[in-house]
């Protein structure tokens, strides 16, 4: 690494580490958004949150899960059944779909049981890598760092991050903060995007990290 490159990257983590100070004293205990009991309510909620709020999704999820308590109930439900349940919620059809073929995947190949593993999570109907990676995290305690748009925003608004590829953003911020952090983080940056660093009407100086953390053309950009 050039020497311009390796100062780069201290200023880079010194920043991440100065974001972590502050993520610790203004959200200090983050709560999981999601309600959920166990691994499955949480991947039958993180699936339903797909272009809707947690707040709706909350609302919806314990009749649901108090008709179909198991992947094996949840599997046997008529699948208009399932849709009435949800249909408060954006694309009902399609995620009544995905999670009747998730719920029946759940009992054929894992006996019931939501699986631990990344690949396992990822190969069930409906679910990509963020649900996998919020499942991981938030129901197993294992490192994992997902990112939803709150957070590839942020990280590209604080030059953590270039902000061209969630993917790019999640490893850039794998490298900035240990793993035991990560699940923290996850949490704190969300509800830090939610009420101090909105996507419009934001003003860089008047927020407590933009107003240092971002390079000064975006703060620029970004003024009204």
């Amino acid at each position: 690494m050039a020497p311009d490159e390796e100062g780069a990257a201290v200023r880079k983590a010194d920043k991440a580490r100065r974001i972590g100070e502050l993520l610790d004293e203004l959200v200090p205990s983050p709560d999981i958004p999601l309600v959920h009991r166990d691994p499955f309510s949480l991947l039958v909620a993180v699936v339903l949150s797909a272009q809707t709020t947690d707040a709706r999704v909350n609302l919806v999820t314990p009749g649901l899960l108090a008709r179909a308590p198991t992947p094996a109930a949840l599997a046997a439900l008529p699948e208009a059944e399932l849709c009435a349940h949800i249909r408060s919620l954006g694309l009902a059809p399609t995620k009544a779909r995905h999670l009747r073929a998730m719920a029946r995947e759940l009992v054929v190949r894992f006996g019931g049981q939501v699986p631990r593993e990344l690949e396992a999570l990822e190969s069930l109907p409906g679910v990509g890598h963020k649900t996998a990676s919020v499942v991981q995290v938030q129901a197993f305690g294992l490192p994992a760092f997902p990112v939803d748009t709150h957070i590839h925003r942020l990280a590209a608004r604080w030059g953590l991050s270039d902000g061209s590829r969630v993917e790019r953003t999640e490893a850039d911020l794998k490298r900035l903060f240990p793993p035991e952090e990560w699940g923290r983080r996850h949490l704190q940056l969300i509800l830090f995007g939610r009420r101090h660093c909105p996507a419009r009407g934001h003003l860089p100086a008047a927020c407590p990290i933009c107003s240092w953390a971002a390079p000064r053309s975006r703060r620029r950009e970004e003024a009204p």
